[in-house]
């Protein structure tokens, strides 16, 4: 197949691992997987999560990974070169459509988030922190809320810098800041485990994640490990697919993905280490939610020993992750305007930039001037638009892409493709094995989990 001549590729295989890891080790992996842990139970949640993570979102990283490097262009171009190729009915190119409203809406209200773990990092530095009581501690993170000035600076600059490293391409922009950030990533985060050690409960933190009272598994329990799964390696938005498209055809898909879901699930975990030694050591509350990053932890720095440099280390982290996550979403909406005539990649980069920017601006608004307006109440939908933008990509979005993305792959796409571009025979176990996963497994629990999140 030709490819798009506009197309650029990655330097090395190493630069896409890294970009991916990156892709997937985001918010999910730092601040969602700890709290989600916390609500569910601890060990047993651990478990579940994992072999999810192995046995069922592996196959889709792989399967979006083939499709990118096979189209060789933004999500929308490459599925209509592969339907093509597969004499498919050209419906399926709906998945590269809504992978970009999924992907930019997502990075509409992630963008803010962001923004607060930069903002966190410069009031953690400053001592704002320091000997801070539970109240104060809640009342920094009100404070910071309530004023749509401040969330609105935080979510510009944090869009800013995102629009500032995808508006330099693929070698001068994604490649040079995942260099830095990655590395420094982990060393953070290695970091931090070694201070929560000797700081906090260490081995009460072990036994909570490691040692499983499976008694505690519910259904539900169930399907959230499961959608944790499937979003922390950034499956369903076509990121990933997007990403694969730079590939190399000499380069290994399947293990870039095993090396790109391996790295993904450490960082969960390390987040776990890092986090619950020191929520132990002060008797705080394991589940506390959204708000056990941007609360409880800033408590627990703030009377520590070294709190003030750890604290700002740890939200340094979280904005290092928040920001190799946004390119890679900011990359499905700018691989799709880049792609067409007289269309830069600057250009590309600003312009869908500013739209996503301005969109979050609703999300800016509704934990403040707009808190109490629900858009949709007329028709009995309660939330604002934050609630409203949250809800339609994590419980439907994502979930449906991902089920398209798996039948498509499974069923849709000729295997002697597959079997091209993974470099595998048609007898070989593993293909097998993973097209039943594909075909079946993935398909069934994607459907259950938007099923349930929905029902």
């Amino acid at each position: 197949m030709q490819g798009n001549e506009k197309h650029e590729h990655w330097s090395s295989r190493w630069f896409f691992v890294m970009a991916a890891v990156g892709s997937s080790v985001g918010l999910a992996n730092i601040w969602r997987f700890p709290y989600t842990t916390g609500e569910n139970g601890g060990g047993a949640f651990v478990f579940i999560y994992i072999a999810a993570v192995f046995f069922l979102a592996l196959p889709l990283v792989i399967g979006e990974f083939m499709l990118g490097r096979r189209g060789q262009d933004c999500p929308p171009e490459a599925l209509k070169k592969i339907i093509r190729e597969a004499n498919a009915s050209p419906l399926w190119v709906i998945i590269g459509y809504m992978g970009i409203f999924t992907a930019s809406i997502i990075l509409s209200y992630y963008s803010m988030i962001g923004g607060e773990t930069i903002y966190y990092a410069v009031a953690n530095a400053m001592g704002s922190f320091s000997g801070v009581s539970t109240e104060g501690a809640t009342a920094i993170s009100a404070g910071f809320n309530g004023s749509w000035i401040t969330v609105f600076l935080a979510h510009s600059l944090f869009m800013g810098i995102t629009i500032f490293i995808s508006a330099r391409g693929i070698s001068g922009g994604l490649e040079k800041a995942v260099k830095y950030m990655m590395p420094l990533l982990f060393i953070i985060l290695i970091g931090m485990v070694f201070y929560a050690a000797f700081a906090g409960e260490f081995i009460t933190a072990l036994n909570y994640l490691f040692k499983p009272d499976f008694s505690r598994i519910t259904t539900s329990v169930v399907i959230e490990a499961f959608g944790q799964a499937f979003f922390s390696v950034s499956v369903g938005a076509t990121t990933l697919m997007a990403y694969g498209s730079y590939l190399s055809k000499s380069d290994s898909i399947t293990d870039s993905a095993a090396m790109v879901v391996g790295a993904d699930t450490l960082v969960a975990i390390l987040a776990g280490l890092a986090i619950f030694p020191i929520v132990f050591a002060f008797g705080l509350d394991a589940g506390g939610g959204p708000g056990l990053v941007f609360e409880t932890v800033p408590l627990a720095f703030g009377n520590m020993p070294g709190g003030i440099f750890f604290g700002t280390m740890f939200f340094i982290l979280l904005a290092f992750a928040a920001i190799t996550s946004s390119i890679s979403m900011l990359e499905v909406p700018v691989s799709w305007l880049a792609s067409k005539d007289n269309w830069s990649r600057k250009k590309a980069a600003i312009v869908s930039g500013l739209i996503i920017w301005l969109i979050g601006f609703l999300s800016v608004l509704s934990l403040n001037e707009l808190q109490s307006f629900q858009p949709l109440s007329l028709v009995g939908i309660q939330g604002t638009f934050f609630d409203l933008f949250d809800y339609l990509t994590s419980n439907i979005m994502l979930p449906v892409t991902g089920l398209l993305t798996a039948l498509f792959v499974g069923w849709v796409v000729p295997e002697a493709v597959s079997l091209e571009e993974l470099q595998m025979l048609r007898e070989h176990h593993w293909f097998r094995g993973w097209m039943i996963m594909m075909r079946y497994g993935v398909s069934a629990v994607l459907f259950v989990v938007f099923y349930n999140l929905v029902f």
